[in-house]
């Protein structure tokens, strides 16, 4: 008899800086205690964590991007998923809720505000590429 386990899900999250701001999304519903969070969710099989951070985000934004780097992996400590952060770069678009069944809006972000959005913080090598990256 052999034992099954159950696989992590696997997700890739988009880091989309822009000027002095950074893109985060609230979903309609709550995932855990999160409720704002970077635009992503789950990697098909078919497909890199670049693949889905650039799909999703098309998906719940309208926003086109294009997959600069990963910046980090981690086992989210709270949902046990597999995720991954990708660097994204804008192409073409203005950020809205395009999924409305899934989100309920779209927020540019300075990093003063991170506090008001994720009171525990973000996790640390997406704050520290936000920080090079974002202007002053």
């Amino acid at each position: 008899m052999s034992e099954t386990t159950e696989q992590p899900p696997r997700v890739s999250m988009a880091v989309i800086a822009d000027g002095d701001r950074f893109l985060m999304i609230r979903r309609r519903q709550r995932e855990g205690k999160l409720s704002w969070a970077l635009p992503g969710g789950g990697i098909e099989a078919d497909e890199s964590a670049e693949q889905a951070a650039v799909r999703e985000v098309a998906e719940e934004t309208a926003l086109e991007v294009k997959a600069v780097k990963v910046i980090g992996a981690r086992i989210h400590p709270d949902t046990g998923a597999d995720m991954t952060y990708v660097a994204c770069k804008v192409v073409a678009g203005e950020a809205r809720v395009e999924d409305a069944e899934e989100l309920a809006e779209v927020a540019w972000v300075s990093l003063d505000e991170i506090p008001a959005y994720v009171p525990w913080g973000l996790y640390p090598p997406v704050q520290e590429h936000l920080a090079e990256q974002l202007t002053a």
